[in-house]
């Protein structure tokens, strides 16, 4: 079992940053793919980016590229997404998401969620 929790969400201007974090507990990351996805009001969740934790391969959703960046740190157990250029459109629940298929956009192909934290950015 992989308990997740996420943090670093918040309220920023648009053109501003936000850092998120993605703590495992219970079990380690090796092994798997961390994702990060999204859900705004209204909307279905949305694949946001993912890294593969043992080969470190990302992948990015077409709306974040050039902005946000996806990373590991092993020692911490840890995945961190750096969004930069934050645009309204980016507001949402933001949640980290543990499963197995490399490179996987599907929301079923993950097996393990955190709560999520709100990023709210404003015009």
């Amino acid at each position: 079992q992989v308990q997740l929790g996420e943090s670093g969400g918040g309220l920023v201007q648009a053109g501003g940053s936000l850092r998120l974090s993605c703590t495992a507990t219970g079990r380690a990351f090796s092994g798997y793919v961390v994702a990060w996805f999204r859900q705004a009001p209204g909307k279905e969740r949305a694949f946001v980016a993912s890294i593969r934790w043992s080969f470190g391969g990302k992948y990015y959703a077409d709306s974040v590229k050039g902005r946000f960046t996806i990373s590991r740190e092993n020692a911490k157990n840890t995945v961190y997404l750096q969004m930069n250029s934050l645009k309204p459109e980016d507001t949402a629940v933001y949640y980290c998401a543990v499963g197995s298929t490399d490179g996987s956009t599907r929301y079923g192909d993950y097996a393990y969620w955190g709560q999520g934290t709100q990023v709210t950015v404003s015009s």
